[in-house]
């Protein structure tokens, strides 16, 4: 698929993308937690060298919630055709980095657990069985 817009507002448009705070991932999340009166979290916490976007100290649950594009997800990331080279290395570090801070946090004892993009759309009881499994 060619790119409709040119390169220069493709950059606009990406560096515009948060990597903190997305209404459709971590915000609605949170609306879940408060719904389903899910306590003991805290946000990008510090622990073993990295910030997973929500920690539970007390049974050590490292939640990272993932955009299906920049941690390439197997369904739904896909890999841009312009500037592919660009985007295949960078989706490949990102991978590759998720892999080494899941490995250094089980290794001290933390559970993590990963939630996708595509698991906000639509019903959450799937997410929430996931949470309540590791947490409650």
């Amino acid at each position: 698929m060619t790119d409709r817009i040119s390169k220069e507002q493709r950059s606009r448009n990406m560096s515009a993308v948060r990597s903190r705070g997305n209404a459709s991932t971590e915000l609605a999340l949170i609306k879940i937690f408060r719904k389903e009166k899910i306590t003991g979290w805290n946000r990008h916490k510090k622990i073993v060298g990295t910030r997973p976007d929500f920690v539970f100290l007390k049974p050590k649950v490292a939640v990272f919630v993932h955009g299906c594009f920049w941690h390439g997800c197997r369904w739904h990331g896909e890999i841009p055709s312009s500037n592919r080279k660009f985007w295949q290395k960078k989706i490949s570090a990102n991978k590759n980095r998720d892999l080494m801070v899941r490995r250094e946090l089980r290794n001290t004892g933390w559970k993590v657990l990963y939630l996708w993009e595509h698991e906000f759309k639509g019903d959450y009881g799937a997410i929430l069985k996931k949470i309540k499994k590791v947490v409650i």
